[in-house]
């Protein structure tokens, strides 16, 4: 029997359902303060088919991909390859996505993801050990409930 990806406790919170609407009109407006943290991913729901725009925390890698926290369902509709949109820093770009749900990848990329991003630490929910390695067990435990990290590769910039 296949496990439901069910995101992590902090990504069912109702203070998202409230800010998101919020979020996304301000990520379209030229508050550059708020786009060093955050973008704008759209993509089209798997069963759906209607169209979707959430925002999302990232950290920007040295090699120019975006790891964003996977906690929610929204990366359910993400197909590895497929190029999605994405407003990052004011502009609509494009981005193949990878999920990546390997424990020893995600152990990897963990600690790079809280040290761009010390909020993700609260809505991801493993801590670091003094060894700065994420918790075994509630890592374990966080991507048996779903967890992933999201890697956004840039392909091109467009405009619509």
């Amino acid at each position: 029997m296949a496990s439901t990806a069910r995101g992590t406790r902090a990504s069912h919170s109702r203070l998202f359902a409230f800010l998101n609407p919020f979020m996304r009109l301000m990520l379209r407006l030229p508050f550059r303060r708020m786009h060093d943290r955050l973008l704008l991913l759209s993509f089209t729901g798997r069963t759906s088919g209607k169209r979707f725009t959430v925002p999302l925390s990232y950290v920007e890698e040295t090699d120019g991909s975006l790891l964003i926290p996977g906690g929610g369902s929204w990366k359910r509709n993400l197909v590895p390859g497929r190029p999605i949109d994405i407003r990052l820093r004011g502009r609509t770009r494009l981005a193949t996505p990878d999920v990546i749900r390997d424990p020893a990848e995600v152990e990897r990329l963990l600690p790079r993801l809280y040290s761009g991003n010390p909020q993700a630490r609260r809505f991801v929910g493993v801590p670091l050990g003094p060894d700065g390695r994420p918790d075994a067990d509630q890592l374990a435990q966080a991507l048996g409930d779903g967890f992933a990290i999201v890697r956004l590769r840039l392909v091109s910039e467009h405009g619509r």
